[in-house]
Parts: C-alpha cells; structure tokens; sequence
C-alpha cells in the first residue's frame, strides 16, 4: 500500500435493543435502538491517485450485489452532489460481513466510504453535507459514521449522546440466509400513521458496569426478531443454539436478522462457544466478538 492510499474499517453494526414505536404518515417506521459496533468488519481503501471506481473482493463479495448498487457507490454520488470539485479515487472493497444480515454491512461501507472523504477533503464528520449525504443513502448510515456506543431514534436520523460502554464479549451468527428488510417491516402490518403502545426503553446509560447493562439488556428485545422468524424459521435455530451454549447470558437477533449475537461473560467462554458452534453448524457465519465503538 502506498503513502497516498487511505484505509478505513467498516465495523458491523448490532442492535442490543430494538423498539418499534410505529409506523410514521411518511411510511418510515418509528423505531428506538441501543447500537453498538463489533470488531469483525469490511475493510475499505482509497487511491485518490486512480480515477473514481470501485471493485469488490472477499469472502462475502458474492452476496453483495452488483457495483452499480453498492452503497458505496451511492454515498459517494451523494456527497459529490453536495461538494463541488470533491476530491475522488478507486475505492476497494473487501467483504468480510453476510449481506443483507442485519449488521449494517452495506450502511457501514458506505460511511467508511464517506470518512474515508472526509480525510483526503479534509471534512470533519459533523460536517452538515457529510451527515446530509449518509441520511441520504440510508437509515443506518448516521449512526456508522462514528460507529461508537449510541441510541438510534426516529428512522435512524436521530441520534443520541456517545455512550461510554464496557466492552461486551460475543459470538455472531449467521445461518447463511439473507432476510430482507422491507418484508420484515411488512410482516408487522402497521398501517401509516399507526402507533403501538411499548414500553419505555431500557435506562443504558454511561459508566455502567457490565453485570448491570447485561441485566437492563435481558429487561429489552427486538421486536422485529418474531416477524424475522415468521419469514425465516431458521433464526430460531440460531438464538436456540446459541442459548444452549455454556455460560451465555443473552441471545438475540440484531437489526432485521438473520445474524444474531449471544453474550458471554470472558473470551474464554466466547471461543468455547465459537468452536462448538462451528463443530455443529458448518454452513453458518460464526465469529467471535467484542461489542463497543470503532476505535479512533
């Protein structure tokens, strides 16, 4: 690699929370999310000394659609909008997360892409055309700018305080089946301008310990998990068999499925946990984890 050429990670997104308070006139759904991002990522470069382009590699490029569509792609097209004579390059991009999985893979690509601009246009990440563009290509997108600890409100365009969090050992899994995420909003059934009563979201706040987060966690949920397993049954199998692993503490889906993490109190427990797994499943994506922030 060259001096020239810049690097970002695009770490995965995981909803520890997901509420779902309605569905806006708009048609967006009025959602409430405890976020926080894991070290298992993509990895994105920029050569601003070759002309704008992008090409796809890794072990999950297969799945991740054609170029024209990647969101990559879009979030450069968005800024570029923006900012007259932006400063471009061939970005590379190295798919190491399940596409359509819940994780954010393809919202955290596109604001790796967005930082990695940011650098060589010398931006800072709350400049307004940048937070302009991310909103523009996606919901989750915000929210993978800084990729740290943080409630997601509203369709993902409000976003709370950076939460100082421990962090939390995990093992991610994937049983290999894309859910689309439109179809488990859907499976809701929510009318526009329909609100449902919920209870009020778990009290994280920062500076707590990890006994007391890993117990306000098992009070929370996803409530988009049940309509994800009407449409893929498989996700079931996934939360039952992590639950079934030793010493783990919570098991849930993430975002709109199909990956789930579960919860474990050392390392040690989560690479038990992963060997296990894979020893069991061989056609999933299982990875070891640790859950918190991109690291600055």
């Amino acid at each position: 690699m060259t001096a020239a050429v810049r690097a970002e990670l695009a770490p995965a997104k995981v909803n520890l929370t997901l509420l779902v308070h309605g569905r806006r006139p708009d048609g967006y759904h009025e959602l409430e999310s405890l976020v926080v991002f894991a070290d298992v990522t993509d990895a994105l470069t920029l050569d601003p000394s070759l002309p704008f382009g992008l090409t796809v590699g890794g072990p999950t490029a297969q799945v991740s659609g054609p170029i024209e569509s990647n969101l990559v792609i879009h979030a450069v097209r968005e800024l570029a909008s923006r900012i007259p004579d932006l400063k471009l390059g061939a970005f590379d991009l190295a798919k190491h997360l399940p596409a359509a999985g819940g994780i954010g893979g393809g919202s955290a690509d596109a604001a790796a892409a967005l930082r990695l601009l940011a650098r060589l246009n010398g931006l800072s990440l709350d400049d307004r055309r940048l937070i302009e563009a991310a909103r523009a290509v996606g919901a989750d997108v915000p929210v993978c700018l800084e990729s740290q600890p943080r409630m997601m409100r509203g369709a993902g365009e409000r976003l709370g305080p950076v939460l100082a969090l421990p962090r939390l050992n995990a093992v991610l899994v994937n049983p290999g089946l894309p859910v689309a995420t439109e179809e488990v909003f859907a499976e809701l059934g929510l009318d526009k301008g329909q609100t449902v009563k919920a209870p009020p979201h778990v009290p994280v706040a920062s500076a707590l310990k990890t006994d007391t987060l890993l117990a306000l966690l098992q009070d929370g949920r996803n409530d988009l998990q049940e309509p994800a397993i009407r449409r893929q049954p498989e996700i079931a199998a996934v939360i039952a068999a992590l639950q079934a692993q030793p010493d783990c503490r919570l098991a849930r889906m993430s975002g709109s499925g199909a990956t789930c993490f579960g919860l474990f109190p050392t390392l040690g427990a989560v690479f038990d946990a992963v060997r296990n797994l894979r020893r069991e499943h061989r056609n999933w994506w299982i990875q070891p984890a640790t859950l918190g922030g991109l690291e600055a």
